[in-house]
């Protein structure tokens, strides 16, 4: 299993609430950790699998030396290109909610061709969120699966059969990002949060999945979309069926908004 894809070294921190313009809000229990879809993605493979890669691009700076080792930690392995760019990095605040509003600082860092040149032959699944067209070219070539977000952004539209893209119904702007490929891809997923969601396939078939009820109580939102395209990619690549792989994700989502960040409470293996 894979992703190419991005990350970021992000803050986070609670709030009671977003603050307003011009509102001071004192924040608490303030961490951080590499982030972003390719780094939240790769981890929760790698703990449905065993271990994942992660192809991506970092500065060659601090923050992307942190970012590396503490992917490493988390049991990934990290493919990255190191530019002479600063790290990507984001501030991420966590109302009382559990929702999570998110700022980006600087640029984002997207793989290409030649950092997925080293990919072993005969992956099962590769989810893509970052890179150009001849890194989608390059990832569909290494794979069986190939599950893609929109925000893969100009690399979708030029051709490239996509497995599965996975988009948030909510979000206007990977709706937008999606009208490229949509008629493309054989399966197209619309995540609706605590509505669990629809799906379109290539032959007409649509349909629907319940969401997953969370195994205690709702902390925090982030990486949760990630998570539950990280265990579609699981479940198409391991032969499940639709509706399996489609439950899988929906407890992938479901188990990542009960923990603490994107990967305190990721579903494991052990767990399925």
């Amino acid at each position: 299993m894979a992703v190419v894809g991005h990350v970021e070294w992000v803050q986070f921190a609670r709030v009671e609430h977003v603050p307003r313009a011009g509102e001071v809000v004192h924040a608490r229990d303030p961490f951080e950790e590499p982030a972003g879809g390719g780094a939240v993605a790769a981890v929760q493979l790698a703990r449905l699998a065993g271990r994942a890669l992660l192809f991506t691009a970092l500065g060659d700076d601090e923050h992307g030396r942190r970012s590396v080792a503490r992917l490493h930690e988390l049991g990934v392995d990290v493919r990255a290109s190191l530019l002479d760019e600063p790290s990507r990095r984001a501030l991420t605040l966590v109302d009382d909610a559990g929702e999570r509003t998110i700022t980006t600082l600087g640029p984002r860092l997207e793989p290409t061709e030649d950092s997925i040149s080293a990919a072993p032959d005969g992956l099962d699944g590769v989810y893509f969120t970052a890179g150009d067209v001849r890194a989608l070219r390059a990832a569909r070539r290494t794979t069986r699966v190939l599950v893609a977000s929109p925000r893969a952004r100009d690399a979708l539209g030029h051709g490239v059969p996509i497995d599965a893209l996975v988009l948030s119904g909510d979000d206007e702007i990977e709706r937008r990002a999606a009208e490229p490929v949509d008629a493309e891809a054989e399966l197209v997923v619309w995540t609706e949060g605590a509505s669990g969601g629809s799906y379109r396939t290539k032959s007409g078939e649509s349909g629907r999945w319940s969401a997953v009820s969370p195994p205690g109580a709702v902390v925090d939102s982030y990486g949760c979309g990630d998570s539950f395209a990280a265990g579609l990619t699981y479940g198409l690549a391991v032969g499940l069926a639709l509706d399996d792989a489609l439950a899988l994700a929906a407890r992938c989502g479901a188990f990542c908004l009960t923990g603490r960040g994107p990967y305190e409470r990721q579903l494991r293996g052990e767990d399925l």
